[in-house]
């Protein structure tokens, strides 16, 4: 499903498509629709899998390439919609059955995939409504420009299929609502403020962006979800340590806690330097003050603006 996700996502990313619709189909086959430029050779379903530079503009959701996830599906039908013309391609287990052929017109332009994963690869060949839904919940909330849809026709017995539209302006804005509002696994907490804390600013001499929400609650609060490039960072790292040193230092705090916080820190760098087995900590030695210094401006300015929610926030921080 990824590796064939990955270029329409990234098409909405670069400008090129605005939205991108997935469907688990009754049949067990899957269905990926974008409504790009309908380019055939930018799908790149055969051959060899070349890794591609990756920045802080693209979301990297391949892990191996569209031709490995061609090659693992029991079949595959690429339809591409350009200059009125729909153009047809099938595939086996990643050997294409001929050329590309026309087979009507078409309106509009767009690009769909129609594939079933090769049930004698996989031990299940059914992806799960729930996890891809978190996931593609995630990618919106990171990123504002996309526009997801996940239907599942698989429910059966005359019931209408379930679908969910992933589209988030807001961006972290709305990812920390999102935590906040107790959504399982998540409880709902109490706001010691109403309003999230938001801002995002380009760092030069990262050469990235970083994007941090926050608000407090009186309860413990959902805790600090960090990303860079839009990978989840499980164990921390310099985003992390940033954005608390950035509130100690807004406070006047000597440290800070993500006691009673929810927040969120996205930062997306052309080289980001990622550390340990999995990959799951951000290192980096300038983040760490890019981000403390983004906190601590903006957090400043809003604690001048509302003073009497700063008292309530610090009220907050300082409690046993």
């Amino acid at each position: 499903m990824y590796e064939l996700l990955d270029r329409p996502v990234n098409e909405v990313l670069a400008g090129h498509a605005s939205r991108v619709e997935v469907t688990l189909m009754a049949d067990g086959r899957i269905r990926v629709e974008d409504d790009g430029p309908g380019n055939e050779e930018r799908l790149g379903l055969e051959g060899r899998a070349e890794p591609r530079r990756r920045d802080r503009r693209t979301v990297d959701l391949s892990y191996v390439g569209a031709p490995v996830g061609n090659a693992l599906s029991r079949e595959l039908t690429a339809k591409v919609r350009r200059d009125g013309v729909r153009r047809v391609r099938r595939f086996e287990r990643g050997v294409a059955l001929g050329p590309a052929v026309t087979a009507g017109p078409a309106a509009g332009h767009g690009t769909t995939l129609v594939f079933r994963p090769d049930g004698d690869i996989f031990e299940t060949v059914e992806c799960a409504f729930d996890v891809l839904l978190e996931r593609f919940r995630e990618l919106a909330l990171l990123n504002r420009e996309l526009d997801l849809t996940l239907t599942d026709q698989r429910a059966g017995d005359g019931a209408a299929p379930r679908s969910v539209r992933c589209r988030f302006p807001g961006g972290a804005r709305d990812f920390v609502e999102f935590l906040d509002t107790g959504t399982a696994p998540f409880r709902p907490v109490d706001p010691v403020h109403p309003d999230i804390v938001h801002v995002e600013r380009e760092i030069p001499r990262l050469a990235g962006t970083v994007e941090v929400a926050l608000r407090w609650s009186e309860g413990p609060g959902a805790g600090i979800r960090s990303f860079v490039n839009s990978a989840a960072t499980p164990a921390g790292g310099t985003h992390v340590e940033g954005l608390l040193d950035g509130i100690a230092a807004a406070f006047g705090l000597p440290e800070a806690t993500s006691t009673g916080l929810t927040a969120v820190v996205s930062v997306k760098l052309d080289d980001p330097v990622l550390e340990g087995a999995t990959r799951g900590r951000l290192g980096g030695s300038g983040v760490r003050d890019g981000v403390a210094d983004v906190v601590r401006e903006h957090l400043s300015a809003w604690l001048a603006a509302h003073p009497e929610r700063g008292r309530d926030v610090l009220r907050r921080l300082t409690r046993p």
